[in-house]
């Protein structure tokens, strides 16, 4: 019974914090309030902060739940590559499909990132970094590898103008358009290992 209560507890937290996602990225943080997300999920507001305290938590765990999830799929993703080359090439695309299938999340994510607590936002950017150490590893092993290959730029810049380029999908990319997120995955992949790709 109590594995039961727990593991609907938990589905009810993760319903808040996805109504929670849209509702700010739709009026943003500061215009969203815990009336408009318990009214959202159902909920009285005595319940919803049974489940979340105030806001400020919700966005944390907001910010937290997506930072694990994309240093999760990153790892799986450079223990899949048979290569140093194809994990970069794996991880822009990986990229790509995540930002687009979770265009609300990340838009809160890219937008409201002042809105974090200060005490916190240190704490979450080193798991950021992680998620990029992974990126940077992977390139350096690749060049390492092939030194005739002229980057033109530190392996940091060049991650740091990938991610930039596929995080900003989130900004224009539609649902209805002509491509899905696994095949604008592979074009926006596909042309940003350009430059680091070995013919033959």
């Amino acid at each position: 019974m109590t594995g039961t209560a727990t593991s609907r507890a938990d589905q009810q937290r993760e319903r808040v914090l996805a109504l929670s996602a849209d509702l700010f990225s739709r009026r943003g943080f500061r215009a969203s309030s815990m009336n408009e997300i318990a009214a959202a999920a159902g909920l009285s507001k005595p319940t919803l902060y049974h489940y979340f305290r105030s806001k400020e938590e919700l966005l944390v765990r907001i910010y937290s739940d997506v930072l694990d999830e994309s240093l999760r799929l990153a790892e799986e993703v450079v223990a899949a590559s048979p290569t140093p080359f194809y994990a970069v090439r794996a991880l822009i695309r990986s990229r790509v499909v995540y930002t687009c299938r979770n265009q609300a999340l990340l838009k809160v994510c890219f937008e409201e990132e002042h809105e974090l607590p200060g005490e916190l936002a240190e704490q979450l950017l080193r798991r950021r970094h992680a998620f990029e150490a992974l990126f940077i590893a992977a390139l350096t092993e690749h060049l390492a590898q092939y030194p005739e290959i002229e980057l033109g730029m530190s392996p940091r810049v060049y991650v740091n103008m990938c991610l930039g380029a596929v995080n900003w999908t989130y900004k224009w990319y539609r649902p209805d358009g002509r491509n899905t997120p696994e095949e604008l995955g592979e074009q926006v992949a596909e042309s940003l290992v350009a430059g680091i790709r070995i013919a033959g």
